[in-house]
This record gives C-alpha cells, sequence and structure tokens, in this order.
C-alpha cells in the first residue's frame, strides 16, 4: 500500500506538469518556464529529516528507496566518488539536504579585452556571470549540490570557497565536475564528492545558470530540499517526498545488520567499533 502512495504521488507530480505545459501560452514559453516546481522547507522542517537520517548508510538508504517502489532511483554513478577517505573517524561521510546549483559553458570571451587588466576582468567575470550566488542559502546540514561543465578542466571548488561554505554550515559538496585543491581539501576535512580534478578557474569556462533548481549529478534529479547521503559507497539521493518512508525502512535495515555483524564481532573477540555499537 505504502509503495502505492508514492507511485501516487510521483504520478500526480507528472500530471501537474503536464497540465501546465498544455495551458502555458506561446508567449510565456517564449520567454523560459520551470515546470518542476521548487518546495521550499523551513530550517525545523530539515532538521527533522536529517535526525532519522543521521547514522544510515548509502546502502541501507538504497535498500530502503526499494522498499517505497523506487530501486536505483538517486544511485549517482559510482564514477562521482570521494574526493578524500576516512577510515579511521568516517569524516567524509555526510547526510545534508540540497542546495543546488547549475553551472554551464559560457558563450563569452575567455579573455580580457586589449589593454584591460586580468585581475579586473577576472573579478569582474566571477561577479557578472560566475558567481556563488546560492550561498545566502547555505545553512546548517546544507548538501551543495553542483552541476557543473563535466567535460571541461574547471576547478570551480577549491580549498577557499569550500572551507567558507563549511564555515556557513555546508556538511558536504557533489559534483558532477571538477575541484582543484584537492590535497589542502583533504587536510581541511571538508566532504567533497567529484567526478575528477580540475585546475582551471571558471571565468572564461563557465558561467551559472540557475540556483536552487532541479539539476542532474552522475544521471540522477537532484531537487532542491532532497535528502542526500554520502560516504565510501557513493551517493545516493533522496525525493524529499519520500524521504521520511525511507528513512524508516534503512533504519530498521540498519539495526539488523549492526545487530548481525556486533555476534560475528564477539564470535572472533574483535573490539567492538562504532559501525556495530
Amino acid at each position: 500500500m505504502k509503495k502505492l502512495i508514492a507511485l501516487f504521488l510521483l504520478l500526480a507530480a507528472n500530471s501537474s506538469f503536464l497540465i501546465l505545459s498544455q495551458t502555458a501560452s506561446q508567449e510565456a514559453l517564449a520567454k523560459g518556464i520551470n515546470f518542476i516546481e521548487t518546495r521550499i522547507y523551513s530550517a525545523d522542517e530539515d532538521a527533522k529529516i536529517l535526525d532519522l537520517y543521521k547514522n544510515l548508510r548509502v546502502a541501507d538508504v538504497s535498500d530502503g528507496l526499494d522498499m517505497v517502489g523506487l530501486p536505483g532511483t538517486g544511485l549517482v554513478i559510482p564514477e562521482i566518488h570521494p574526493s578524500w577517505v576516512d577510515l579511521k573517524d568516517f569524516k567524509h561521510v555526510f547526510r545534508g539536504i540540497a542546495v543546488t546549483v547549475r553551472y554551464v559553458p559560457t558563450q563569452k570571451p575567455a579573455l580580457p579585452a586589449q589593454g584591460e587588466d586580468f585581475s579586473k576582468w577576472e573579478g569582474n567575470f566571477y561577479n557578472a556571470y560566475s558567481s556563488e550566488a546560492f550561498t545566502p542559502l547555505i545553512r546548517q546540514g546544507t548538501a551543495i549540490v553542483i552541476d557543473d561543465v563535466e567535460d571541461m578542466d574547471i576547478g570551480s571548488i577549491g580549498s577557499n570557497n569550500i572551507l567558507n561554505w563549511f564555515r556557513m554550515g555546508a556538511v558536504g559538496v557533489i559534483t558532477d565536475a571538477g575541484a582543484r585543491d584537492l590535497d589542502e581539501i583533504g587536510l581541511e576535512g571538508v566532504p567533497l564528492y567529484l567526478r575528477g580534478k580540475g585546475r582551471g578557474i571558471r571565468p572564461g569556462r563557465n558561467e551559472i545558470e540557475s540556483v536552487n533548481r532541479p539539476v542532474t549529478i552522475g544521471d540522477v534529479l537532484v531537487c532542491p530540499g532532497d535528502v542526500v547521503v554520502a560516504d565510501g559507497d557513493g551517493v545516493v539521493v533522496v525525493p524529499r517526498s519520500v524521504a521520511e518512508q525511507v528513512a524508516k525502512y534503512a533504519n530498521e535495515i540498519l539495526t539488523k545488520d549492526k545487530s548481525g555483524r556486533k555476534g560475528l564481532y564477539e564470535s572472533l573477540g574483535r573490539p567492538l567499533d562504532k559501525t556495530v555499537k
């Protein structure tokens, strides 16, 4: 029954998009229309959801998605992997609420005008075209999800800005493209999941297209407010509409797994670690 309810909610949402597309005027379409609504959630609502996910692993959440009738949904491709891994304290692991941003290839000149100072041009490009306009949305528990230009060598994320996002409350960052300063980011201990290394700056390479709109990361739709879980197994995204139900099943799975592994630890005389306590 619960699976049917989840599927009904998805079908109802798709139906509303179809109605909107059928009733929109040609003039409105020409100006551009967003068909997927951005839902807004309070900090308290986000905190309540994150509390349900505080101990869950990607594997538990994946199984929970199966149990609500969404097998394979939300599983980001393995190419999006942790930049660094901590096998002692698991500091690379995070659970957060998605704030999204999309960067696209720029069509603007990649060099300053003749005689223009490079630093001045670079600063203006950052401010006018390739800014970090999403930062006012960061709060405690935010997962920053960056849909960037995956086929270009761009280091949109570096040791400076990612640490600032962490200071503002972000618990981790996901991108389908690259980042630079990876050694420093590892030392800083800010969780980062990415496709590969990036070196180039943003000016002359990309520009910001949207903030807090649906994006695609590793073949997965991510909507603002979705739950993002990341660990050594990769990344999984849970649609907010089924987040509570998925967490319920996932916690049951985790409890059984801990119990079973604890018994094995004890039979081997192995000291218990935090994964089985």
